[in-house]
């Protein structure tokens, strides 16, 4: 098949996952800060996960304060800054590119081929996103919560092919299968391969895909799929 694009998820892809105890420790952090119960609140936290990947929730400090409110706590203005630091920073240093990213994604644009990204993801990420050595390497970047859509809706798809000027049938789409998001890119017509990374351990993802098709190992592996 000839490709005229490829199209990247980021955590778990570009980037690593984190794992399920990283998670809970820093939605404990948090906790510890606004003074409450760190298992109620990361109960909500995870629960309020649909409205953060489609920006109903707009920003960390109003996901906070919908917490805070249903667990009738009043938390002051320095505590949630506090509290949204910590998220901002956890996500921050989790958006270091895999070893081979950078370079790989090089190599693609070298061969003339369009980069894009679909992330489902919170507030932080497109704050965080310009000042990223993996923005500057991809075209157009497609993000959840600014898009209102969560895969594996087709529209966050056909969204980022009307952005890049492609056709879904000419885009490889490479991501680690959370959200069903291989089975909604294979919906549209596009070639979704897994990147099953052997490096993680206990990764938290949501509604993983039951996956099949094609696998790699690691992004440079991408190479070998646009010959």
């Amino acid at each position: 098949m000839k490709y005229s694009c490829v199209i990247f998820d980021l955590f778990g892809t570009l980037v690593d996952n984190t794992s399920r105890d990283e998670y809970n420790l820093i939605l404990t952090r948090m906790a510890d800060v606004l003074g409450v119960v760190p298992k109620d609140f990361i109960g909500h936290w995870k629960g309020t996960f649909y409205d953060r990947m489609v920006g109903a929730l707009q920003d960390t400090g109003s996901n906070i304060l919908n917490i805070t409110d249903h667990l009738g706590v009043e938390v002051g203005e320095e505590q949630l800054e506090e509290a949204s630091r910590i998220r901002r920073d956890f996500t921050d240093g989790m958006m270091v590119p895999k070893p081979g990213a950078l370079e790989a994604l090089r190599e693609i644009r070298k061969r003339g081929l369009k980069i894009g990204l679909i992330s489902d993801c919170s507030s932080e990420v497109p704050l965080l996103w310009e000042k990223n050595p993996l923005s500057s390497l991809i075209d157009v970047s497609v993000f959840s919560c600014v898009e209102g859509v969560k895969k594996p809706d087709a529209r966050i798809y056909l969204t980022a092919c009307e952005r890049l000027e492609v056709q879904p049938e000419e885009c490889l789409y490479v991501g680690d299968g959370s959200s069903h998001e291989l089975t909604g890119a294979l919906y549209v017509y596009m070639d979704p391969v897994l990147i099953r990374d052997p490096r993680e351990k206990d990764p938290y993802r949501i509604d993983r895909d039951s996956w099949e098709g094609k696998e790699i190992q690691s992004i440079p592996e991408v190479l070998e799929l646009i010959l």
